[in-house]
């Protein structure tokens, strides 16, 4: 690690410090409504309670399962779709500004009908994590055809290289930033997806838990549960970082 991560890694750590010691001491004072907020002390204390009890290990394995599930389907369809229409230009004519409008839709507007149509189980939980990755990725790889060298196709062309080849060996290649790009994204489309599932409608999971203790204005819970799916993210994100390293190992790093 350069000195240039271990100086923002420092400062990340003393804002959080800073932020912690005085939303204590501001609760300690009574600065704060305790119904609207809570306590370091008491969001702590519940975050130990869950995962001592068992209690949150089933929600977290829910959340996780529907994200992981819909990112799959969501960078396979997404993919898909992308080469597909960006191979074809009436195609794209045609589909783009329909996928476009559709992607302009709020997540929340379509949940009800997911609920209706899957149920309030797992499946709809899939599909609204699936559908929330499908547009990010379709979106960005979309991009990448786009930005692909249009007179390397055309000398390709020329050499009698058929669309498979200019696939493989140029359309491919060139979208893979792109696609590790769509990667990072989709993680946590597909969370907030299936958050959003479970918050709408759904017996188990996180967001499940997060709705539940709102109805019953537990804001330590909810402040708990927020904190549990940021280091979820956290961790996720390094992640995928790392496999993002470790696919695009010939692109410079900013930091250098």
């Amino acid at each position: 690690m350069d000195k240039t991560k271990i100086k923002s890694s420092c400062y990340l750590v003393i804002l959080l410090v800073v932020f912690v010691v005085v939303w204590q001491l501001m609760a300690d004072k009574g600065m704060i409504n305790p119904l609207f907020f809570s306590s370091p002390e008491k969001v702590w204390a519940d975050i130990v309670e869950m995962f001592s009890t068992g209690y949150i290990f089933p929600h977290i394995q829910i959340t996780l399962y529907a994200s992981f599930v819909g990112l799959f389907y969501g960078i396979l369809s997404g993919t898909i779709v992308a080469l597909i229409v960006g191979e074809n230009q009436v195609l794209a004519r045609v589909i783009e500004p329909i996928l476009v409008g559709i992607h302009g839709l709020p997540l929340l507007a379509l949940g009800p009908l997911f609920v209706v149509w899957f149920g309030i189980g797992i499946k709809s939980k899939i599909v609204m994590a699936t559908i929330s990755v499908f547009f990010l990725v379709f979106f960005n790889i979309y991009a990448g055809i786009k930005d692909v060298d249009v007179q390397l196709i055309q000398t390709l062309k020329l050499m009698r290289a058929s669309k498979f080849q200019i696939m493989q060996k140029v359309i491919l290649p060139s979208c893979i930033p792109w696609m590790m790009a769509s990667l990072k994204a989709g993680v946590g489309g597909a969370v907030l997806g299936a958050i959003v599932g479970e918050y709408l409608g759904a017996t188990a999971g996180l967001g499940w838990v997060i709705q539940m203790a709102g109805g019953y204005y537990n804001i330590t819970r909810v402040i708990a549960c927020v904190i549990i799916l940021m280091v979820i993210m956290f961790i996720l994100n390094a992640i995928v970082s790392w496999i993002d390293r470790k696919v695009l190992v010939w692109r410079p790093s900013i930091d250098k």
